[in-house]
């Protein structure tokens, strides 16, 4: 399975294969038919996102270590693989204006780990 990172602002092309919105807050201006399916729970809490945002430049990697703990507590990842199962290309989706460090980023490495040892 390929997974790859995308800003919801990008426009859709064939090769997104699933597009799936991996933010917890639906973004503006967004249809609901733009994506295959939501999966706002995998997306950090809200409280480690605001946590986050008070200070990016300096809790990149405190964040990353903090997300990936929910990630492995979190039982919407299960859900998430389920449904992405069989899948050739998945496309997280994600409204951050900072393609570099995001949380779809951690997500995507998460789950290429995650997957392959199915």
């Amino acid at each position: 399975m390929n997974f790859k990172i995308k800003r919801v602002y990008e426009p859709a092309e064939a090769s997104d294969g699933c597009r799936v919105l991996v933010d917890r807050l639906w973004p503006r201006g967004k249809k609901k038919q733009d994506f295959d399916f939501w999966m706002r729970d995998v997306a950090p809490s809200t409280s480690l996102r605001e946590w986050f945002h008070e200070d990016m430049e300096t809790r990149w990697e405190e964040f990353k270590k903090k997300y990936r703990q929910e990630l492995e507590r979190s039982s919407a990842v299960k859900d998430f693989i389920s449904k992405i199962k069989g899948k050739k290309t998945v496309t997280l989706l994600y409204a951050s204006k900072n393609v570099a460090e995001n949380h779809a980023v951690i997500l995507r490495d998460f789950l290429r780990i995650r997957v392959s040892l199915m």
